[in-house]
């Protein structure tokens, strides 16, 4: 497998984007605005995630996902850990990510890879998706925030 970056000019994944967050909108804003990287498995993209400057000495994961069929591979492991040697390289001294109160197996992957949770933005997903989000079975309301130091 290689992760590599893609240019603005080479179209990315949406369908494994929308994996992760399923309003178009949003994820054009932040492709516009973070830097896109693609794990490839012979020639295909079976993961992405954009990191996203988002004040000085911080960044974010603000979309990662791993295409269905690769899920439990340990793809996403390998782009947490791509993006956390990314944004210490940069000079970053924190690396931020979120995710949804009913993500239960990110939250836990986030976890295992050293992120600790930083706080709850209540009904996050309630402001600003149209559509309710339903996963696991229970309804995505609040966004957990976690972080990690790179010092």
């Amino acid at each position: 497998m290689k992760i590599r970056s893609i240019g603005h000019s080479e179209p990315p994944p949406m369908n494994l984007l929308l994996l992760a967050d399923p309003s178009i909108d949003f994820i054009e804003d932040y492709l516009n605005r973070g830097e896109t990287y693609i794990a490839e498995l012979n020639g295909t993209a079976v993961g992405v995630y954009i990191l996203l400057a988002t004040r000085p000495g911080t960044c974010e994961i603000v979309n990662i996902a791993v295409s269905e069929k690769y899920q439990g591979e340990g793809i996403g492991r390998k782009l947490l850990q791509h993006a956390i040697e990314l944004a210490f390289q940069g000079g970053n001294k924190t690396l931020e990510i979120g995710t949804g109160n009913s993500s239960i197996r990110q939250l836990a992957l986030y976890q295992k890879c050293g992120f600790r949770i930083a706080g709850v933005d209540k009904d996050y997903f309630v402001r600003h998706y149209k559509e309710d989000i339903l996963e696991n079975g229970i309804h995505c309301r609040d966004m957990i925030r976690l972080s990690m130091d790179l010092q």
